[in-house]
């Protein structure tokens, strides 16, 4: 193909439909194209009627619903194609008309000028990971639920568990002893029980599958390191992998900790500076699982049996890493505490540092060395 990269073209894309708008120079005003269904030949026609002598094409649309589909078919056709982040695009706040014409020419427009925001494209491999670590998400979400309805169903026929921790072998056994009064209640609670017991089932089967996977992943070294960090499973460094992909791309901790929302938010204007919560931007599914670890720390600092047969698997910078990482974080956890922040916002601060050393040890582990280390 002829490189040709004066031609930016808007796509706003829907699961049957496909709005396209071109900008052909940079100085030029968008044109509309048209409306096209949203398929693989209706795309394939599109490129040839836009670029008939084969010049390569800008195209950009915003990340959504559809997935990476539209990306990967214009990539693999030697086009441009950038998949934008939807909530860093230019807004006129007196515009109050929307439709897909207007959508596709203000990307098109906004793309010629430089003034959209790229994200992260997943390949093929790394979408898959991600698929079965959120497919795990989502039925341990329906497992928890399904606690929830169980324990509810028991308060409110005044069965009380008095032992020390529910779901245990006794609190099942216990729960096999339970009479009702009519036999109408004994069939609902078996019907509760069932369907947590498939629940867990299932949460079991992908957690299996999840493991088979990552054997081979190329990511599998950094995903190993990671283990030797206190509070983080397997399940939590898959977790992390599976949706920030490379986590060297970040050139430091910083960058990243801003990626995941865990930075404060802030309003300052002239002398007055004003920070709040933090920001909850980016992926959610990091920041909760970072926050679940987090709270691993707050106990004082200390190799267990299980953190130390995980750390000696790794390299002996990895573990030295993890260790200044724990005895920090832990020290971290108890002098906010004592200095009177909720529990809730001081597990908050840890795992905003913590992302500092899970950088450092993923740059560790893929042997790329950056200027600034976990401590920046």
């Amino acid at each position: 193909m002829k490189q040709f990269n004066d031609i930016y073209v808007g796509l706003d894309v829907h699961k049957d439909t496909i709005a396209v708008a071109v900008v052909r120079g940079l100085r030029t005003k968008p044109s509309y194209f048209g409306e096209i269904p949203n398929t693989p030949t209706a795309i394939t026609k599109l490129l040839k009627q836009l670029s008939p002598d084969g010049e390569v094409l800008n195209f950009c649309y915003e990340a959504g619903p559809c997935g990476y589909e539209v990306y990967h078919q214009l990539t693999r056709q030697g086009h441009a194609c950038d998949v934008v982040a939807p909530s860093l695009i230019l807004k006129m706040p007196g515009v109050r008309i929307k439709t897909d014409r207007r959508d596709a020419m203000s990307l098109a427009k906004l793309h010629a000028d430089g003034s959209l925001t790229a994200v992260w494209v997943p390949d093929k491999e790394q979408e898959g990971i991600r698929d079965l670590s959120r497919a795990r998400e989502d039925f341990k979400q329906t497992e928890t639920k399904a606690r929830q309805r169980l324990g509810a169903f028991l308060l409110r026929n005044g069965k009380v568990f008095t032992g020390k921790s529910k779901w245990t072998v006794a609190h099942w056994r216990w729960m096999e002893t339970l009479t009702f009064e009519t036999p109408t209640q004994h069939i609902v609670m078996q019907e509760y029980v069932e369907a947590l017991k498939e629940a867990s089932r299932r949460v079991l089967g992908m957690e299996k599958q999840i493991l088979l996977a990552v054997r081979g992943w190329s990511l599998e070294p950094v995903l190993n390191s990671l283990l030797a960090m206190r509070g983080v499973n397997t399940i939590t460094a898959v977790t992390l992998l599976a949706e920030l992909g490379d986590i060297t791309r970040f050139d430091n901790p910083k960058q990243l900790m801003s990626y995941l929302g865990l930075v404060p938010s802030e309003y300052s204007s002239g002398s007055k500076r004003q920070q709040g919560a933090i920001t909850k931007t980016g992926n959610g599914h990091v920041r909760r699982v970072l926050i679940e670890a987090a709270w691993n720390y707050r106990f004082p600092a200390r190799k267990s049996r299980t953190i130390e047969m995980r750390a000696e698997k790794t390299s002996e910078r990895v573990q030295a890493i993890a260790w200044e990482g724990q005895k920090r974080l832990c020290g971290r956890y108890q002098k906010l505490l004592t200095s009177g922040k909720l529990k809730q916002k001081v597990c908050t601060a840890v795992a905003r540092e913590m992302v500092g050393f899970v950088w450092a040890i993923a740059c560790e582990a893929s042997g790329r060395v950056h200027g600034s280390r976990a401590t920046a």
